[in-house]
């Protein structure tokens, strides 16, 4: 699997650029969608949505619909819609974990709980709730209405197992994996179907989309976890360490664990479990997951789930934009290097 300094072209741009400029005046749409539809009367809201919203974040998710979309031949313009939709169901889960997490950075910047307090922070996620299914209802297709608010309700339902699994040593590999495939890897698969069932394309085109998001979004979010215990984590704008000192189970942790002696564990039952954490309990927990190779154990778990979504994209024509849902595959791992 290639890394990310080799995923990038002569002129230093990444996959993620290259699709958004494969379906740049959509994305362009989206994104003036985006900011109308975020306004409103009460001057609190979208000043502290657009903290968010314009804090560099990439669009994947919108991206997929829109490259979904035209990849199975649509013309129309009401997966427009859908992808504004799309970035207002992330941006409302992004403010309400932000709080649930206590989280003080996202993105390099101050989160909005951190700057406004935690209760505006869930009241506006709620807003930028009802304004995605204000979008999906607009968009007119009661298929892609079902795909988005399943996906919704699944995503409540990971935040909520997650929740069970904080502090808890005894989280197996597969609550970890259900949990990611609930909260992150969902949208991911609602966005990229949502794309291809706008464009009316046939179920095995669709289910095709679908997998290649659902594994895609997998493998985000095991390199994301693999990133808290990394360098690398400050350089995309994050604190190294949220996850720990948060005290998650995430799958570093969970093969740490399992291949630590007894002093190691004796560390995390109190630094995961018991609790409280001391200073220096962050580097020794990077130095742990290390030399148990967890993290090389969660970057090839990310790489199968990678290597699933580029087998998924088979049934789909060949065209400049399979390719680069391709490529945006194997960059999501060569973030983790």
């Amino acid at each position: 699997m290639i890394v990310a300094e080799a995923t990038k072209t002569a002129t230093g741009t990444s996959p993620i650029d290259q699709l958004h400029a494969l379906v740049a005046a959509d994305m362009e749409a989206v994104d003036g969608l985006i900011h109308e539809r975020m306004g409103s009367a009460v001057a609190l809201i979208p000043d502290l949505a657009r903290h968010l919203v314009d804090s560099g974040g990439k669009r994947l998710r919108p991206l997929l619909t829109l490259a979904a979309a035209r990849l199975c031949g649509y013309r129309g313009i009401e997966h427009v819609k859908l992808g504004a939709a799309i970035e207002f169901i992330h941006t409302a889960t992004l403010l309400h974990d932000d709080v649930v997490d206590a989280s003080a950075l996202r993105r390099g910047k101050s989160t909005a709980n951190m700057v406004w307090g935690n209760k505006p922070s869930i009241l506006v996620g709620d807003f930028l709730f009802s304004r995605a299914f204000q979008l999906m209802v607009d968009a007119g297709s009661m298929r892609v209405l079902d795909i988005l608010a399943s996906a919704s309700a699944i995503i409540a339902e990971g935040e909520v197992m997650q929740l069970k699994s904080a502090n808890n040593l005894a989280t197996t590999k597969s609550d970890y994996l259900e949990v990611v495939s609930a909260k992150t890897a969902a949208l991911f698969a609602a966005s990229a179907e949502a794309g291809a069932t706008i464009a009316g394309a046939p179920s095995d085109l669709i289910g095709a989309m679908r997998d290649y998001g659902q594994n895609l979004g997998i493998a985000f979010q095991l390199i994301d976890d693999a990133l808290d215990y990394s360098g690398r984590q400050a350089q995309m704008g994050k604190s190294v360490g949220d996850d720990f000192r948060e005290a998650k189970v995430t799958l570093p942790v969970i093969i740490a664990y399992e291949r630590a002696d007894e002093e190691a564990r004796r560390f995390w039952r109190r630094a995961i479990e018991v609790g409280p954490q001391q200073d220096a309990d962050l580097k020794r927990a990077i130095s742990y997951v290390e030399e148990t190779g967890a993290i090389r154990e969660t970057h090839a778990r990310a790489s199968h789930y990678v290597d699933e979504a580029c087998l998924a994209l088979a049934p789909l024509p060949d065209s400049e934009l399979r390719e680069s849902l391709i490529a945006v595959a194997e960059f999501c791992i060569g973030r983790g290097y």
